[in-house]
């Protein structure tokens, strides 16, 4: 085993494989089948990922909060894998967007739950100069999982033709799966205070670094909308060329002659391409972090995300589209793991978990403004909006971590 991952977080990270392969089955497949099967706008894409991000991001300052008071921090692990794993089904017997909604709440409800509290056992289970490692490698597993999910729902679409509906139903096989790995992770029973003040936003107790990361990463998740968007560019410009005749079908003919179910397949696959290089990138990432510190390294990550955003906003033809998603996947594997490194990093040590609550609550809050202003740019303006408008804000939150926060190097400012 790779030095540095524990037995637990090694578990971790298979049971977000197995997880994220469920997820990753439908996520590229929500907004297809929100457009194209229920007839929803793009805005209510964007009020939809908002909405659900925000309402349970809410959740995640308690979730935190309540981790760090228990002794063992499985049980809430297990209740937020579980809850998430019985809405994907129910999605796919949606009939109308706001049903999507709700289901779409009650998936990020569960992770709101869960998140916390197993990214503080991982930092539990760690030592401090493997952390970004681990993380790391916990992302890798993860992303694998999302490279294997949207595969198979490509191997599965066939099958069904245009009807996305038992895709959802198939996704339920590999999320139980990973709620039954849970019981093999093992801890210790934690000294825990008797009683703790109910968490409120305040950041008292946490230190001046930890806050400046966190106005980092809100105005970075201000701009930073929806990935649902990225698809729905993809499938647009995808089917724009299948139409033309700019681009034939080759091999992806499999899929049918339609332009829904052609383009649906290439989109699809491009963003198999995104998390390939994710998971290929996000361990060598998190280990040249411990190396050469945090902040460095989400710097380059938010300007290829600008690069990225303003490919999107210029391109016209669809071949872009393809390169666009692989560097797009640099991007992630340089700031998801390591910024959640950066936060256990700056947070004292018996609130990690309410930090990264608090983290979390930041993006989810921030995110939810970034999609609703998203999906209405996208509707009342244009699609090229919506990308220029998350190029510049990762242009601003990468100049303000440059100037307001001091360079850290794994847990010793410097």
């Amino acid at each position: 085993m790779l030095r540095g991952v524990t037995r637990n977080v090694f578990v971790l990270g298979l049971v977000s494989f197995l997880n994220d392969i469920s997820s990753e089955m439908l996520y590229p497949l929500v907004p297809i089948f929100l457009t194209a099967m229920l007839g929803a706008p793009a805005v209510a894409i964007g009020l939809i990922e908002g909405v659900a991000e925000a309402t349970a991001s809410l959740l995640r300052v308690v979730s935190g909060w309540y981790a760090d008071r228990l002794r063992r921090r499985r049980p809430l692990i297990v209740g937020g894998y579980a809850v998430s794993a019985f809405s994907k089904p129910a999605i796919g017997l949606a009939a109308s967007w706001p049903a999507v909604l709700a289901l779409r709440f009650a998936d990020r409800f569960g992770k709101a739950m869960r998140n916390p509290a197993r990214d503080a056992l991982i930092a539990d289970s760690t030592p401090t100069a493997y952390r970004g490692r681990a993380f790391g490698f916990h992302r890798s597993l993860d992303s694998a999982g999302a490279i294997v999910g949207p595969l198979a729902a490509l191997a599965l679409l066939p099958a069904f033709q245009e009807d996305l509906r038992p895709i959802f139903l198939f996704a339920f096989i590999p999320a139980v799966a990973s709620v039954a790995l849970l019981f093999l992770v093992r801890e210790r029973q934690r000294a825990v205070p008797t009683r703790a003040p109910f968490p409120t936003l305040t950041l008292k107790g946490f230190g001046r670094p930890f806050k400046a990361v966190l106005l980092v990463v809100a105005l970075f998740s201000l701009g930073n909308s929806s990935d649902a968007f990225l698809i729905l560019r993809a499938q647009d410009l995808f089917a724009r060329d299948l139409e033309s005749g700019a681009i034939a079908a080759g091999p992806l003919a499999i899929f049918g002659s339609n332009v829904l179910g052609l383009s649906t397949a290439m989109a699809v696959l491009a963003y198999v391409l995104y998390n390939i290089v994710y998971t290929l990138g996000a361990t060598p990432a998190g280990m040249l972090s411990d190396r050469l510190g945090r902040r460095g390294i989400v710097i380059v990550g938010f300007a290829i995300y600008a690069v990225v955003y303003a490919g999107f906003a210029l391109v016209t033809g669809s071949a872009a589209i393809w390169v666009l998603f692989i560097v797009y996947g640099f991007y992630i594997a340089m700031t998801e793991g390591v910024l959640r490194a950066y936060i256990t990093d700056l947070s004292p040590t018996q609130a990690r978990a309410t930090g990264l609550g608090v983290y979390y609550t930041a993006v989810g809050l921030a995110s939810f403004a970034a999609s609703v202003l998203g999906g209405a740019l996208w509707t009342y303006v244009s699609p090229v909006a919506t990308f220029a408008f998350g190029g510049v804000m990762a242009v601003v939150a990468a100049v303000v971590l440059l100037v307001a926060v001091p360079r850290v190097n794994g847990s010793r400012p410097r």
